[in-house]
C-alpha cells in the first residue's frame, strides 16, 4: 500500500478512535439523546442555513476561480458545492467532496491545475476568516475554556514551532526574491503566490470573499448555537459562541470520519470545561453532525441527477456526421425521380424536332 493510503487510514482510525473513547467515557446515550431531540422544524431550519452558507461558498468560490482566469456560473458553482458538501459528509476524510469538485472543474475548463487550485484557495480563505474570528472571540469573550487555550499557544514548543515557521516562510521568500533562475519547486511556489494574488488579494475580488466568508461563518456558528438550543443548553448565546469556535477550529484538522470525531471530542472537552457538562457538549456536536448532513441532502439529488441515464445518455449517432450535412434517402430518391422526369420531355422534344426536320429535308430533295 502506499504511503497516502497509510495516511489516510491512520487519519481515519485517528477519527474512529475518538469516537470510541467519548462513547467510552459518557456512554452512548449522549448519542442517542441527540438523535431523539431532533423534529422537523429544526431539521427545516437547518436546510434554510444551509441555503444560505452553500450559496455563499458558491459565491467565494466563482470569485476566487474568476479571479484565476477560469469561467465559473452561479448556478454550475451551487450545484457542484452542494455535491461536494454531500460527498464530504457521506465518504471517510471530510475531503472527497472538494477533490471531486476540484477535478471536475480544472477539467472541464481546460486547465486542471488552476482548478484544482481554485478551490484550494477558496478553502484556504474559509479558514483564515474562522482562524481570525475565532482568535478575536477567545480574546475578546471571557471564556472559562479559554485560559488553558492561551496555556497551550504560550507553551513554549507552540512557540518555537511557530516562530521556526516563520523564519522559514520569511527565508523562502528571500531566496525567490534574489535568484533569477528558479527550480521547478521554486516556479511551482511562485505561481502558487501570484494566483492567491490574483484569486484572493485582487482589488475586485477580496471584498466579496471576506464577506461571503463571514456569511459563511455567520451560518455555520448559528446551526451549532441552534444545535445547543435543541441539546438543551440554556447558557447565554454570547457564552456559546467561544465554545462553538472551538468546535468548528477542530473540524478543520483531517482526522475525521465524514466530519466526526475532533468536533465531538473538542465541543465535550469546551462544555465541560465551560461547566455546561461535557455530555451537553457531546451531544451539541451530534445534533450538529445531523443537521450538517441534512443541509447536505441537495447534494445527492445533484449526485443522482448528474449520473442517472438519462442525463448522460447520447445520441447513436452522436459520432456520425449531422443529419444536416447529409441528404436523406427518401429526399434523394425523390430528386432522383424528378431529375429523370424532367429529363423525358427534354428527350422526347429532341426526339421531335429531329423527326421534323428530316422529313423537311426528304421534302426538299423530292422537290
Amino acid at each position: 500500500m502506499k504511503r497516502s493510503g497509510w495516511v489516510a487510514w491512520l487519519r481515519l482510525l485517528a477519527g474512529l478512535g475518538i469516537l470510541v473513547a467519548l462513547v467510552w467515557h459518557l456512554g452512548s446515550q449522549a448519542f442517542l439523546a441527540g438523535l431523539r431531540r431532533i423534529d422537523t422544524v429544526t431539521l427545516l431550519a437547518a436546510l434554510g442555513i444551509g441555503v444560505l452558507t452553500t450559496v455563499c461558498s458558491a459565491w467565494r468560490w466563482c470569485l476566487v476561480a474568476r479571479g484565476l482566469g477560469l469561467r465559473l456560473p452561479l448556478g454550475r458553482a451551487v450545484a457542484d458545492y452542494y455535491r461536494a458538501l454531500f460527498l464530504n459528509a457521506a465518504l471517510p476524510g471530510g475531503v472527497l467532496g472538494d477533490v471531486h469538485r476540484a477535478v471536475h472543474h480544472g477539467r472541464s475548463s481546460g486547465d486542471l491545475g488552476r482548478g484544482v487550485r481554485a478551490v484550494a484557495l477558496e478553502r484556504t480563505a474559509g479558514q483564515v476568516v474562522l482562524l481570525v474570528t475565532g482568535a478575536v472571540v477567545l480574546l475578546v469573550r471571557p471564556s472559562p475554556v479559554l485560559a488553558p487555550v492561551v496555556r497551550f499557544l504560550a507553551s513554549p514548543a507552540v512557540a518555537l514551532s511557530v516562530a521556526a515557521a516563520g523564519l522559514l516562510v520569511l527565508a523562502v521568500a528571500v531566496r525567490l526574491r534574489r535568484r533569477r533562475g528558479a527550480s521547478r519547486g521554486e516556479r511551482a511556489l511562485r505561481t502558487v503566490v501570484a494566483e492567491a494574488r490574483q484569486g484572493l488579494l485582487a482589488r475586485g475580488v477580496w471584498p466579496g470573499v471576506a464577506l461571503s466568508s463571514a456569511a459563511v461563518l455567520a451560518g455555520y456558528l448559528g446551526m451549532f448555537v441552534l444545535a445547543a438550543r435543541v441539546a438543551g443548553a440554556t447558557a447565554p448565546t454570547a457564552e456559546l459562541v467561544p465554545l462553538v469556535v472551538l468546535a468548528l477550529l477542530a473540524m478543520a484538522l483531517p482526522l475525521n470520519v465524514g466530519g466526526w470525531g475532533p468536533r465531538e471530542g473538542v465541543a465535550a472537552w469546551a462544555f465541560g470545561a465551560a461547566g455546561l457538562g461535557a455530555a451537553q457538549g457531546l451531544t451539541t456536536a451530534v445534533i450538529y453532525g445531523v443537521l450538517a448532513f441534512v443541509a447536505s441532502l441537495p447534494g445527492a439529488a445533484v449526485l443522482l441527477a448528474r449520473v442517472s441515464p438519462l442525463s448522460t445518455a447520447r445520441p447513436a449517432t452522436s459520432g456520425a456526421v449531422p443529419r444536416q450535412a447529409e441528404r436523406p434517402p427518401l429526399a434523394a430518391a425523390t430528386g432522383m425521380i424528378r431529375q429523370r422526369a424532367a429529363e423525358v420531355p427534354s428527350a422526347v422534344a429532341g426526339g421531335v424536332r429531329s423527326q421534323t426536320s428530316q422529313a423537311t429535308a426528304a421534302r426538299g430533295d423530292t422537290s
